[in-house]
């Protein structure tokens, strides 16, 4: 019989634990036998000792299986899903899946609220008014099989395991672990029950991982466990030292989630967009890797993508109506200009500081449960290796809290800094694992 007291002394020791400690562990999480104390310390031990790529899978497996499982036998069609692990506007899911879904790939995608500096997906579609997040398993059904699209929050029975590690994660000082991210990830993934899992890392600045060789590290876990679980995983390292897009904040993605349909959007998010649709499309067989970015390109040109979205908003109850009269989305009654402090090119942008800057005007979480303010963000009108003049717009906040702007506005000026050189362009795809 396994005591936890053996098991955290054994991997505190660097020693390897089998399968079934790993999943006494995982129960003991899920029916709450095992106290906050001994899990606090387990998550050191493996902070500090690591864990093998058996132990990980190990670990991902029982976490998945710690809840249902979502069944998707009912699709006739290849499922695929995505995750993303974050950044400042990273509003991809609004815009991928409804491309992908255009060609022909199932997206039935359970997604998470923001915490911290990223947004959530399911956070920017709460923006769209009425639409329903939380979606009962009829309802679920049904939109998949008539829209081949559905995009809802994360049921409460699904990994179970994972909602309580990631709590103590987050106050132990555990949560860069690279087998505790990969476990807390790809047991979701895989508890989410689609055939082809395709995950979008992101590294710099304005994403948990902040170099590429951490990203690309993290990416490999993750892959590996995807594939030993039997499902089709690729995973793409982007890059993340400016924010995606020029839109920080849920009301604000959206719209500019929409105009990318609608083929007006930026070109940096449109291309991250059409690559991670490319790689998703070839995974599930539509092609070579060429002929699916012309497909989903495509679905873009065509309008089909922005139909389908149209479709989806329209089934979870959503104001279809939004999507194009924008001023139906929630909207703030105050602008405040930043200026740019003195002549010269943006040299960086220091992602995160602009994602905690858009969170100090209401658009994002400190705590779990914090109320959000769907209008407020940030629109930047500058971006790195653009050039400036002082006293020029770099950006516009948003926010209905006077009292917010000038902590939100210090931290905005502080991200940006201006030198007398254009700084080289980097690369948005960065990696493929």
């Amino acid at each position: 019989m396994c005591r936890m007291i053996d098991l955290i002394i054994k991997k505190r020791d660097g020693n390897v634990l089998t399968d079934d400690e790993i999943k006494f562990i995982v129960q003991g999480v899920t029916d709450g036998s095992i106290p906050d104390e001994q899990l606090s310390a387990f998550l050191m031990a493996v902070y500090f000792k690591g864990m093998t790529e058996a132990e990980t899978t190990a670990l991902t497996l029982a976490m998945a299986h710690s809840g249902e499982i979502v069944d998707l036998s009912f699709v006739n069609n290849v499922t695929a899903d995505k995750h993303s692990t974050g950044g400042v506007g990273d509003k991809t899911t609004l815009i991928f899946a409804p491309i992908v879904a255009a060609c022909g790939v199932v997206m039935a995608k359970m997604s998470g609220k923001g915490l911290g500096h990223t947004g959530g997906t399911v956070d920017k579609l709460m923006a769209i008014p009425g639409i329903k997040t939380d979606l009962l398993e009829n309802k679920f059904i049904e939109t998949v099989t008539k829209h081949s699209l559905c995009i809802t929050g994360q049921s409460g029975n699904l990994t179970p395991a994972d909602k309580k590690l990631y709590a103590l994660r987050d106050v132990t000082g555990t949560v860069e672990s690279l087998p505790l991210i990969a476990a807390s990830i790809m047991g979701k993934k895989l508890a989410a029950g689609a055939d082809c899992i395709l995950l979008d890392v992101k590294a710099g600045s304005g994403a948990f991982m902040k170099t590429v060789d951490d990203a690309k590290a993290l990416a490999r876990i993750m892959v590996k466990i995807g594939e030993n679980a039997g499902k089709k995983t690729r995973a793409l390292i982007t890059g993340m030292n400016k924010p995606l897009g020029y839109a920080i904040g849920n009301a604000l993605e959206v719209i500019e989630a929409v105009e990318t349909l609608k083929g007006r959007g930026p070109e940096d998010l449109n291309e991250v967009c059409i690559i991670l649709s490319a790689y998703l499309l070839q995974m599930a067989g539509k092609g070579d890797l060429e002929s699916c970015r012309m497909m989903a390109e495509n679905a873009v040109k065509n309008g089909s993508a922005f139909n389908k979205l149209q479709e989806m908003v329209k089934a979870q109850d959503g104001d279809v109506k939004s999507l194009d009269d924008y001023t139906r989305l929630p909207q703030c009654d105050i602008k405040h200009e930043i200026a740019a402090p003195e002549t010269g090119f943006i040299k960086t942008m220091d992602t995160e500081k602009w994602g905690t800057a858009s969170v100090i005007l209401g658009a994002g979480r400190a705590k779990k449960d914090d109320p959000i303010d769907y209008g407020a963000g940030i629109v930047l009108v500058k971006k790195t290796g653009e050039m400036v003049t002082k006293g020029e717009t770099i950006a516009y906040l948003h926010t209905n809290d006077l009292a917010s702007i000038k902590t939100a506005a210090e931290a905005a000026l502080n991200a940006v800094v201006i030198g007398d050189e254009k700084p080289e362009d980097e690369p948005l795809l960065l990696g493929v694992v």
